[in-house]
């Protein structure tokens, strides 16, 4: 069997010209960073912008439906409203500068002001249950509301879904929460129950 090998010439062409398309890529692959760089700048300035004002926007979503679930029972026509949420607040914080041994003074009286506090136990179950009465919310919404970590908002979440209190929409993402009936007997049985002071 004969092998016939082509001519030097073509040889060093074939050669050449692998050897110029290997520089051609090297270059091209340490110059495109420089290249591209300014256009992603762009973008991912835009995109971490983008994130920050979603999560304000979120925020804020939560904030107001959390004002929303207080003001269900407060009467919106009361101008004093915010005064009395002021001090209230001022009242607790001077019982816990007080401590818990010293005597209260007779006298002082707590200012009453209808708030959700009242009606809803310190339970986050049912917490959570009354907070999803009237609006479906996700765990990051119950997550901001009660202030506790991601995984004390799964947990709790899961253990109410289990349980049948609330229903899971599988088809949003992230999941929504919204009350089935069991739970809506639970939340009125919460509600009718005097609350011990």
């Amino acid at each position: 069997m004969l092998v016939e090998i082509p001519e030097p010439e073509v040889i060093l062409g074939v050669i050449l010209a692998f050897l110029v398309g290997l520089g051609a890529l090297y270059i091209f692959y340490k110059v495109r960073p420089f290249i591209k760089s300014k256009s992603e700048m762009i973008d991912v300035s835009q995109s971490e912008r983008l994130e920050y004002y979603e999560r304000q926007l979120i925020d804020m979503k939560i904030r107001l439906d959390a004002l929303e679930i207080q003001g269900i029972e407060q009467k919106p026509e009361d101008p004093n409203l915010e005064l009395k949420q002021f001090l209230e607040k001022l009242t607790k914080n001077e019982v816990k500068e007080k401590g818990v041994n010293q005597p209260r003074v007779l006298n002082e009286k707590p200012v009453s002001t209808p708030s959700v506090s009242n009606m809803v136990p310190t339970n986050p179950i049912d917490y959570v249950l009354h907070l999803i009465t009237n609006k479906a919310m996700t765990s990051r919404d119950i997550q901001i509301t009660l202030k506790k970590s991601r995984e004390h908002t799964s947990r709790l979440m899961k253990k109410l879904f289990e349980n049948g209190f609330v229903q899971r929409n599988t088809e949003t993402k992230p999941y929504t929460y919204s009350i089935t009936e069991k739970g809506k007997t639970k939340v009125g049985k919460v509600q009718t129950d005097p609350i011990i002071a």
